[in-house]
């Protein structure tokens, strides 16, 4: 069984019940963290599910914690699968900007979420995966996945020329009608999912974290093996 940590606390709490439900059937078992609290993560995840939530509201207290930023940012780094939703792109972020203050966040997304009066994306959303969407593909997927959005924030000053797990047909996305910001093994984005079957993304998600496990565990055996052949002519 996969552990996937989630974040549940004061800054996110968007996550549809059924969602939870549909990852557990998927063989995941969610670990909450608080993202305002806890130093670390709990030990040994697979992955991690960032839901949406007000970040902007406690965007302090989530910079405070600098621990917990930094460690996310290093198992991201590292590869860890992570998947964020709106409040969990902002989380992941260089930044958020808000009523004159900037305040650090994750920094593995390469980009700063601002604030805006007006919203920057709200209603039905209607998605197409792109040739780099990194999870798996499902014969019978559905050309165009259904989502929605509501968002202040604005993804701006973003560098280099990131890949995108989306085009968007309807709405706003991140930019330019992209959404799904891919970094290494993370896909976040600003569009806020739910697991049916038109669009079953918490079995992809953990088929996708199954996929990295697996790979993880071949690369140690062949570095296991090539450690017993550097022995056995050592010892010759």
């Amino acid at each position: 069984e996969a552990e996937g940590g989630v974040a549940g606390d004061a800054a996110f709490g968007f996550y549809y019940p059924d969602d939870l439900d549909a990852l557990r059937q998927a063989g995941a078992e969610p670990v909450p963290f608080n993202t305002l609290t806890d130093p670390h993560l709990p030990p040994d995840l697979d992955g991690l599910f960032i839901g949406g939530g007000f970040p902007e509201a406690h965007m302090a207290a989530l910079e405070a914690n600098a621990s917990l930023r930094a460690e996310i940012k290093a198992k991201g780094e590292a590869g860890l699968p992570i998947y964020a939703e709106c409040g969990g792109l902002m989380y992941l972020s260089r930044a958020i900007v808000w009523k004159g203050e900037r305040r650090a966040m994750v920094g593995l997304v390469p980009g700063d979420a601002v604030m805006h009066k007006a919203p920057q994306g709200r209603g039905y959303v209607r998605l197409r995966e792109t040739a780099d969407f990194p999870w798996p593909r499902l014969e019978d997927a559905p050309g165009v996945m259904p989502a929605h959005e509501f968002h202040h924030s604005r993804l701006e000053n973003i560098e280099g020329s990131p890949r995108f797990a989306y085009r968007v047909v309807r709405g706003a996305g991140i930019a330019e009608k992209q959404d799904g910001i891919i970094v290494g093994n993370t896909l976040a984005c600003y569009a806020h999912m739910r697991s049916v079957g038109a669009n079953p993304w918490a079995p992809r998600f953990i088929a996708f974290v199954r996929g990295q496990i697996a790979e993880a565990q071949a690369e140690r055996r062949r570095e296991d093996n090539a450690d017993a052949i550097d022995m056995l002519f050592d010892g010759i």
